[in-house]
């Protein structure tokens, strides 16, 4: 699986769009946004209130999520202009950055009402120019000029790895990290994900300004145990699905066992001793929030019932999750596997509370 192809959400607006199953991820960023806050009104003050300011969305994907990360920011320094009395307003530039097939065009349309809202939802004459780019490419590389970004944010990205871990066994029967993995399996996903997360911090330290800030926001877990069912159901129910279709013969074994999910779901540990390790970076803050799969139901709707939040849970993974599908074993199953992994997931949000689990840090770029 090349991941840099394949890995990238439903595109458009239609049902399966990320466009339309975010809500669970919107939920996050608006229960990280004090941090952001903190964060941004910390760079901008020990910066002596600059007049420019550029800041990156690392892995920002595309729909409504995207660009309410950069009103976010935007209205914040806004607001923390205001707060210390600074007249002047700085120009901002955000740069939203993802893998190539990320879906762009529907970012780039709807840039024009941003502005426009923004206009709206600030002080009227005095809010910051906001300028928008978008940057393709992986953020396992550099993407910046060197020593010229500010502030980096990132949500739910970093726990996808840059490739397939390289597995000396097969991890028979799965498609991520279980219960049943062989033990070698565990320390090919850990450490993909070491080498990973040391390179993000690698190419961040070089683009970002001294005592620049960063926020990351990753899918992780509180368990020491890399296959404890807070970060691992979600995938074993897919497993299921699909080992229910090879038992019945609609899906071929080895291409079952071929099959393996680009992820990894970090504890709080493990993040840190990755940052400690690099040396570029103070950690200012570090919070583990949970999020309930319900989530993905919004609360105003008038079908609250188990029935609607597992189809809603399912539709969500189906955003995520059908690019990878669709790129290994091909389009005619497409449609058989997302009805059994919805019923699955149904079934189990009508017996248990499901929860996420995020771990949320923030840095400063050290001088």
């Amino acid at each position: 699986m090349d991941v840099a192809q394949v890995l990238h959400m439903n595109g458009g607006d239609g049902d399966y769009s990320y466009s339309n199953n975010s809500l669970l991820q919107r939920k996050v960023i608006s229960m990280t946004k004090p941090i952001i806050d903190d964060a941004l009104a910390n760079l901008y003050s020990a910066m002596n209130f600059p007049k420019t300011l550029i800041m990156a969305d690392l892995g920002c994907s595309s729909g409504p999520n995207t660009l309410l990360v950069a009103s976010e920011l935007v209205k914040s320094v806004d607001k923390i202009r205001q707060k210390f009395g600074n007249d002047e307003s700085p120009e901002i530039q955000i740069y939203l950055n993802d893998l190539p097939h990320n879906d762009f065009n529907t970012i780039f349309l709807s840039v024009s009402q941003f502005q426009k809202n923004l206009t709206n939802q600030t002080v009227p004459n005095s809010s910051s120019p906001c300028y928008v780019s978008g940057v393709p490419g992986s953020f396992y590389t550099r993407l910046f000029l060197s020593k010229s970004i500010h502030f980096v944010y990132s949500s739910y990205s970093l726990m996808w790895l840059s490739q397939v871990p390289k597995m000396i066994n097969t991890n028979k029967g799965n498609i991520y990290m279980s219960t049943t993995s062989p033990p070698s399996v565990i320390k090919a996903y850990h450490e993909q994900f070491q080498r990973d997360f040391l390179t993000f911090l690698k190419c961040r330290k070089e683009e970002m300004v001294s005592g620049g800030r960063m926020v990351l926001t990753i899918l992780g877990r509180q368990s020491d145990d890399p296959c404890s069912k807070e970060c691992c159901y979600v995938w074993d129910l897919l497993a299921t699905s699909l080992n229910d279709m090879v038992a019945e013969g609609l899906i071929d074994e080895e291409k079952l066992d071929s099959f393996n999910i680009p992820q990894y779901t970090p504890s709080p540990k493990e993040v840190c001793n990755e940052v400690e390790k690099e040396g570029s970076f103070a950690i200012d803050r570090l919070d583990v929030s949970e999020v309930d799969w319900d989530a993905c139901t919004d609360n105003n709707h008038n079908s609250l019932e188990e029935d609607a939040r597992g189809y809603n849970m399912g539709k969500c993974m189906r955003a995520v999750a059908e690019p990878l599908i669709l790129s290994h074993f091909g389009e005619s199953i497409i449609e058989e596997v997302f009805e059994r992994y919805t019923n699955n997931i149904k079934i189990c949000m009508s017996r248990e509370k499901a929860k996420l689990v995020n771990v949320t840090l923030s840095m400063t770029r050290k001088g």
